[in-house]
Order: C-alpha cells, then structure tokens, then sequence
C-alpha cells in the first residue's frame, strides 16, 4: 500500500467528490476523496469535521488545487466551508445521489406517519423510494393506488418526481429559473416536511443548481459512490478506520501496487 502511495500522481486532477462514509455504529465517519473523471479514490482522512477535513484537502491537493475545477459535496457544513476556503474558485456542486435522498428522507418520514390511519402505505417504503424503471407490475399497481388516495406522502413523492424532471438544465440560470419555481410549488402544497427539504436547497442554492446543470459529472459521482459503498457492505462495515482506508484505497485506489525489480 505504501508503495501504491508514493507513486500516485495527483497532477491533471480537474473534478473531485467528497463524500462522507459511515465505518461503524456511533457515528464514527471517514472522508473519502475522488477523481471523479478515472472513478479514483485519492484518500480518505478520519472525521468529518472541519479541521481533519481542511487538513486532507490541503495535504492531498497541495499545488494542483488550482487545477480543480468543480468539486462535488453534499450539504455538510464543514465539506462547504472547507471547500469555500481553499478552493474558492472552484465550481460547487451538491451531487445528486444526496439531493435526492433528501426527498426520499421527507417522503419516508410521512409514510412512516400516516401509514397509522392508511394501512394502504405498509409495506411500501420501497415501492415509494424506487426509480420507475425498478418497479414491478405490483409495485406499480400499488403505487398508483397510493397516488389516489393524495396523501401527504403522495403529494410529497409527486414534488420528487418534479424535481427529478429538472435535472439536465442547459445553462445555470435555467437550472436557477426551474429551481426558483420548483420551491414555489413546494410551498404552495403546504407539506411541512418536504417544505423543510425545500428550504435547505434555498440555502446551498449555488450548489443545487450547479447539481441540475451538470448531469454527466453527476454520474461519475454516484458510480464513485457506489463503489465506495459496495467496500463497506461487503466487509459488514469497519470498527477500525485504518482498515477501511487500506480496503478502499486497495480496490477503487488505482494505485501501482505491482513490484519493480532493478535491471
């Protein structure tokens, strides 16, 4: 691994994600930090505050951070602030995999509310949460059922698919227009949870827009994503952070780990 290390180039590096991983229960997270064009991982630092994460961009990035030119995050505040800081003239953008998981969030919060009084919503966390293309014949029928009943959870999984509807934005200020009128929507049908959704992608507005008008980059982020995701399923997690740094970097590293024998 140390091998690996020493012989990773990080010049030429123009898009990266950073995204938080859970390694065990107790809220114990690593940063992890991707080029995003190869689907790399350059390094995963302990914690996700704002001082270890200052101090593994800085480390990491050194001279070529000028080289940067968009950088993915979600919606914490120290990944925001750190990025702000050192990398202010890089493109921010909030990835789509979290944005959307935010709605998901508030339409999961409902049904787990109203599922008491409509015994029609058991069993269909998943039915509500999938993309259509995943949906079976019932899963669908079910659904639709759902919709008819115009609940809040059907109100507030229809401002999702709305939403969903305006990624691909052509330009940032068609990304910024279609926002501006999704929000307008969200409040006008009063569902307090996906109002409070609403209301954080007002606040990281750059960043959500940024999220609509960059569909290709988006991609690149979730595969890393989910590669990175993938290595934590597979070994059930990791009670010691040095574990789950040497399983990321071993399979999604891209490091040069063959040996090199003198001639």
């Amino acid at each position: 691994m140390d091998r690996g290390e020493r012989r990773r180039a990080l010049q030429g590096i123009s898009y990266v994600s950073v995204d938080e991983k859970a390694i065990h229960r107790g809220h114990k997270y690593a940063t992890v930090v991707s080029d995003s064009v190869r689907g790399a991982v350059l390094d995963v630092g302990r914690g996700r505050d704002k001082s270890s994460v200052q101090a593994l961009l800085h480390d990491l990035l050194g001279d070529t951070k000028d080289e940067i030119q968009i950088i993915a995050t979600d919606m914490w505040k120290a990944y925001i602030s750190c990025v702000t800081e050192l990398l202010p003239n890089t493109a921010l953008i909030h990835d789509r995999f979290h944005v959307i998981q935010l709605l998901n969030k508030a339409i999961n919060q409902l049904r787990r509310l109203e599922v008491k009084q409509h015994g029609e919503l058991k069993h269909s966390r998943y039915v509500l949460l999938k993309n259509e293309v995943n949906r079976t014949a019932k899963q669908e029928d079910i659904l639709q059922a759902i919709q008819k009943l115009n609940l809040q959870v059907s109100i507030a999984w229809r401002l999702r698919e709305d939403f969903k509807t305006i990624f691909r934005c052509r330009s940032f200020a068609d990304a910024k227009k279609n926002l501006k009128f999704w929000l307008k929507s969200v409040h006008e049908e009063a569902v307090n949870e996906s109002i409070q959704i609403a209301e954080i992608f007002e606040r990281h507005r750059e960043g959500a827009c940024n999220a609509l008008c960059h569909e290709q980059f988006n991609a690149r982020v979730e595969r890393t994503n989910g590669k990175n995701q993938e290595v934590k399923t597979v070994g059930r997690g990791y009670r010691k952070f040095k574990n789950f740094r040497s399983a990321i970097l071993f399979f999604h590293g891209s490091l040069d780990l063959h040996p090199q024998y003198a001639r």
